[in-house]
């Protein structure tokens, strides 16, 4: 790989990062909006949508301006596609942030219907979900992206439980089925975001091993952990 297509697909990793945070920051917002019955945070994640969509748009010159340029092949072309790709996913995440926020908004004036739902617990492990995949598109580590794809299983669980709350809830409280439809819609919303987080753990497996696992990637055993991943190098 030439020093300058190193330095560009290193400044490429900062800028993914940078989106990363800046989405992961209007999930939490988006949530507290939820939790604290605060319509001002619900608006901060509407005002700030924008500012993602245009870190996106950046990401995605720079990933063509590489490719126009270097014309990078392997595992350096795996890399700029796996970006494009996460790319796309992390602005659709922005854009379930909002619906939460959305929807926060909509619970505001009820403050008597207080959520029980545990949407804290759910986005946080959402969010250490993004992270550990993100950690593993940096450090081309497919055992890590792995792991992620385990974890969407525990949110698929709680979501499925939620459904179960929600029940039961319009059963006793017959008069708040506005409320519970919320919460449900909320609850499906971030098993969305895990479910794009798992996209991105496919993606950096792809990227590492040029093995397509989405749809089944338990068909791939795990390789063994502290096995040397595949540098992204030109070649």
């Amino acid at each position: 790989m030439s020093v300058h297509l190193r330095r560009e697909i290193e400044r490429l990793k900062v800028q993914v990062l940078a989106l990363s945070a800046t989405v992961e920051e209007a999930v939490w917002l988006a949530v507290r909006a939820v939790q604290e019955h605060d319509p001002a945070l619900a608006r901060a994640v509407l005002a700030g949508d924008r500012a993602i969509d245009e870190r996106e748009v950046r990401v995605e010159e720079e990933c063509l301006k590489i490719l126009a340029l270097h014309q990078p092949v392997a595992s350096d072309l795996r890399f700029l596609v796996t970006v494009l790709k996460i790319n796309n996913d992390l602005e659709r995440i922005g854009d379930l942030a909002v619906n939460i926020a959305e929807r926060a908004i909509h619970l505001a004036p009820h403050e008597e219907a207080t959520t029980t739902f545990d949407f804290v617990g759910m986005a946080t492990r959402a969010q250490e979900m993004l992270h550990t995949a993100l950690d593993a598109l940096v450090n081309v580590d497919p055992a890590r992206a792995r792991d992620v794809c385990a974890m969407d299983d525990e949110v698929d669980a709680i979501n499925r439980g939620m459904y179960g709350q929600v029940q039961a809830g319009i059963r006793e409280h017959p008069l708040q089925v506005d409320f519970y439809l919320q919460q449900l819609s909320i609850s499906r919303q971030l098993e969305r975001i895990a479910d794009h987080a798992t996209n991105i753990a496919e993606d950096v497996i792809y990227m590492s091993e040029g093995k397509v696992v989405r749809h089944h990637v338990e068909e791939f055993s795990a390789p063994e952990r502290g096995a040397t991943p595949e540098p992204p190098t030109a070649g």
